[in-house]
């Protein structure tokens, strides 16, 4: 399977959430072609606030439960529909997870630009390979969707809705 197949499967955990009134990202955890995990984001409809329900995290928990000991797993790969935060990634860097793939980038939280080399050696020395952009498109338009909806308040009127709703199709123009 490809990175687009994967990212596939994370897409539709996120259309999930959204179906559901959550912020639309999605996550699914694999390892030698099979996905061993996912989530999707929870916490964020009608108005509530749990900054801990990310895709991200869920999907970690859960690989908890498939695998014995996930930092002695090699080859563990995430995918994500938005750039993980600081505490997502973190947690992914303390879990093995070797490869982050995204498809959209979070221009106001995401973590994976973060400069390790400024960690302590637990986090400098996981640095996980990451690469964005996979199916970027697909997820862009779900984040339209939630951010065009009146009815969803999360992150309203934020740097990341700006720049949402402010994406034509095409190549971002982060900055």
């Amino acid at each position: 399977m490809e990175h687009s197949d994967f990212m596939g499967a994370a897409l539709a955990e996120a259309d999930t959430a959204l179906s559901k009134g959550e912020f639309p990202v999605g996550c699914v955890i694999v390892h030698q072609g099979r996905i061993l995990a996912a989530g999707a984001r929870t916490g964020t409809a009608g108005g509530a606030c749990s900054e801990t329900e990310h895709a991200e995290m869920t999907a970690l928990r859960r690989l908890g439960g498939t695998i014995r000991d996930c930092r002695a797993e090699r080859g563990l790969t995430a995918y994500c529909t938005m750039e993980p935060c600081l505490m997502c990634y973190a947690a992914m860097m303390l879990h093995g997870i070797e490869t982050i793939v995204y498809a959209y980038e979070d221009v106001m939280g995401g973590g994976t630009a973060c400069d390790l080399d400024r960690l302590p050696a637990l986090y400098r020395n996981a640095a996980p390979r990451v690469i964005g952009g996979i199916l970027r498109e697909r997820s862009l338009e779900l984040f339209r969707r939630f951010f065009a909806d009146p009815g969803n308040r999360y992150w309203r009127d934020s740097p990341l809705a700006r720049y949402t709703l402010g994406q034509s199709a095409g190549m971002p123009s982060r900055g």
